[in-house]
């Protein structure tokens, strides 16, 4: 099974740690994929970049609307990803336990999966 964690971060940490401090976490964070590609279950993992540089895009009735960043209204931002193959929940929920970020970030951990639900 596929699963992924999302790391969600406040942007006002992310906004007020020093370049030394960035560079340390995702050192760590960078050991943690290496660990995940060394026991041959990691599919992808990416960090990205700030959310003032995102834009969000809706189209409704047709009609395309374009919201450009920071968003204000975000507390959490979705600072990056990991993506990973296991046989469990319990064992992804182990690997999201390892996962570094989860000391200064929420780790949300998703299963791969339909985005409805079947009957």
């Amino acid at each position: 099974m596929a699963y992924m964690l999302l790391v969600m971060e406040e942007g006002r940490r992310k906004r007020s740690r020093t370049p030394e401090e960035g560079r340390r976490e995702m050192e760590r964070m960078v050991r943690f994929v290496e660990d995940l590609k060394a026991r041959g279950i990691w599919k992808a993992s990416d960090s990205l970049r700030s959310v003032a540089e995102g834009v969000r895009i809706e189209v409704r009735g047709g009609q395309r609307s374009l919201r450009e960043g920071p968003f204000t209204e975000s507390k959490e931002i979705v600072g990056g990803f990991v993506l990973f193959d296991c046989d469990t929940r319990e064992e992804a929920l182990a690997i999201a336990s390892e996962c570094p970020a989860a000391e200064w970030s929420t780790v949300e951990l998703r299963e791969v999966g339909v985005c409805y639900d079947e009957e």
